[in-house]
């Protein structure tokens, strides 16, 4: 009997051996299956997600990515941050970096991380000017931001204003102007001088406007149209669209207009918006459909009712509003785009004649 049931026992061992490997043989099997589907779901062919770096604000951009989510069914995992914090990330990520495409609100951002950018489609590039895109196709403008002189219209007339920068350093203007040497837009537009004055004279007129005691107490562009509209600035040294924001909150009675300096020079230029794909992107096509829908006229579109900036597409028939004149009607420089690469000089520059610390 003893027998009996010790071989019993061993049968029945035998048998719980046996569904414990069975069951092993299934868990391995259904762990290697999941980690195909993993990585065929993330893989660069199938994928319906892409990586963004975004230099311009989620409070600006947010609606029109969802805008592409929705008719794309792409979804994009957005990383924010200034330009160049997001240059800097890029450059320090290196071959490693997740990022598909790098979304940035001037040249200077973009221009840091060209070495990284892949050549784009001709079929994009083409839909661009080509003062406003890479001369070397590998990014393009989706929008566009003008330098201005916002000015107080219950204390000056438009007639008034010199019809060039440098008329602000007359003794008529001395304390009644603004700038913001910290401010990167107002950086943007002294690169841009270097590359049309030259070093020289961009130097000159910084110590002439500084020796005009100029209100410079300021770093960004909306307090300063602020208090071109309270009366205590006459004209401020700004981009285009902080006035068309300020009037949707105080109404079309805020006593404030842009002016477009009548020279065509810096103190008009055009400030790009650029984006690219990243040579190492693993989401080609969806890169390159967000790029594209930005520049269509759905995205063009929404950059000038939503954030009133320029559009860059000209052959669009857009409903833009009045306040924002079509780039072919502003006298606005030419400059070429891989001058505005060196922010670093410009900064060096404001530095040595004590504008920033």
């Amino acid at each position: 009997m003893k027998g009996i049931e010790r071989k019993r026992i061993d049968t029945a061992t035998e048998g719980i051996q046996t569904i414990w490997t069975v069951l092993a043989l299934m868990v391995a099997v259904l762990l290697v299956a999941s980690v195909f589907l993993y990585y065929d779901d993330f893989s660069s062919d199938d994928s319906d997600s892409l990586v963004l770096y975004s230099g311009r604000s989620q409070e600006l951009i947010e609606d029109l990515i969802e805008d592409f989510e929705d008719e794309t069914g792409i979804e994009v995992e957005v990383k924010y941050g200034s330009s160049a914090e997001m240059a800097s990330l890029i450059l320090e990520e290196g071959e490693d970096s997740p990022a598909d495409v790098f979304y940035t609100k001037d040249p200077a951002g973009i221009g840091a991380v060209r070495p990284r950018l892949a050549e784009l489609p001709d079929d994009i590039v083409e839909k661009v000017p080509e003062d406003l895109r890479s001369p070397d196709d590998d990014w393009v403008g989706a929008s566009a931001r003008a330098r201005v002189v916002s000015y107080n219209t219950d204390a000056v007339d438009e007639e008034e204003l010199p019809d060039s920068l440098w008329g602000f350093a007359d003794d008529e203007w001395e304390g009644r102007t603004s700038w913001a040497p910290p401010n990167g837009s107002f950086q943007s537009m002294v690169t841009a001088m270097r590359s049309l004055w030259g070093e020289e004279e961009t130097e000159e007129w910084l110590k002439a406007i500084d020796d005009n005691d100029p209100i410079d107490h300021y770093s960004s562009n909306t307090p300063q149209v602020e208090d071109v509209g309270a009366g205590e600035v006459d004209a401020a040294m700004v981009n285009h669209y902080y006035l068309h924001r300020l009037k949707e909150e105080h109404g079309e009675d805020f006593p404030v207009a842009n002016y477009y300096p009548r020279d065509g020079g810096p103190g008009s230029m055009m400030m790009v918006s650029g984006l690219g794909r990243l040579n190492t992107a693993e989401n080609e096509e969806n890169a390159d459909e967000f790029i594209d829908y930005l520049i269509s006229e759905e995205g063009q579109e929404y950059f000038t009712s939503e954030t009133f900036e320029h559009p860059v597409r000209q052959d669009l028939d857009l409903d833009t509003p009045e306040e924002v004149p079509d780039l072919d009607e502003i006298d606005y420089p030419e400059v070429p785009m891989e001058d505005m690469d060196d922010l670093e000089g410009t900064q060096d520059m404001l530095r040595d004649l004590g504008l920033i610390g």
